[in-house]
C-alpha cells in the first residue's frame, strides 16, 4: 500500500476488491449517519468531518475494520459495543464475520450528537 492516498476513493480502491466492498458500505454507514459530514484523509487513513474536523476514522486492515475514537456512550450501548472493543478507544470489526453496520451509523450519530 502507498504511504500517503490523496483521497479516500484512493484508500478504499487499494485493497482487495471485498474489503472495499466492506470500506464502502462503512463510509455510506457513516454519511447516512451523519449527512452533514464530508470526509478526507488524515492521519493516512479516512476521517469523516463535521464543520472541516475529524469526527471519526475508519480504516481497512488484513483481516479487520476499524473505527476510532469511540465516544461515551450508555451501558446497553456499551454492551452492544464491547465485542468489537479493542484498546482504549478502538473498535475492531473482523472481515470473518458480518459488519454490523447499523451499530456503525447508531456510534457516528451518536458521536455526532455529542459534539
Amino acid at each position: 500500500m502507498p504511504e500517503k492516498f490523496a483521497s479516500v476513493d484512493e484508500y478504499i480502491a487499494a485493497f482487495p476488491t471485498d474489503v472495499q466492498t466492506v470500506l464502502r458500505k462503512v463510509r455510506r454507514t457513516l454519511h447516512d449517519a451523519v449527512p452533514d459530514a464530508t470526509d478526507r484523509i488524515s492521519y493516512r487513513m479516512p476521517a469523516v468531518t463535521v464543520s472541516g474536523k475529524p469526527l471519526l476514522y475508519f480504516a481497512g486492515w488484513q483481516k479487520h475494520i476499524s473505527l476510532y475514537p469511540i465516544p461515551e456512550t450508555d451501558d446497553a450501548l456499551a454492551q452492544e459495543l464491547a465485542p468489537y472493543k479493542s484498546g482504549k478507544g478502538t473498535l475492531k470489526f473482523p472481515l470473518a464475520r458480518p459488519v454490523p453496520y447499523d451499530l456503525i451509523g447508531r456510534v457516528a450519530a451518536l458521536f455526532a450528537a455529542q459534539r
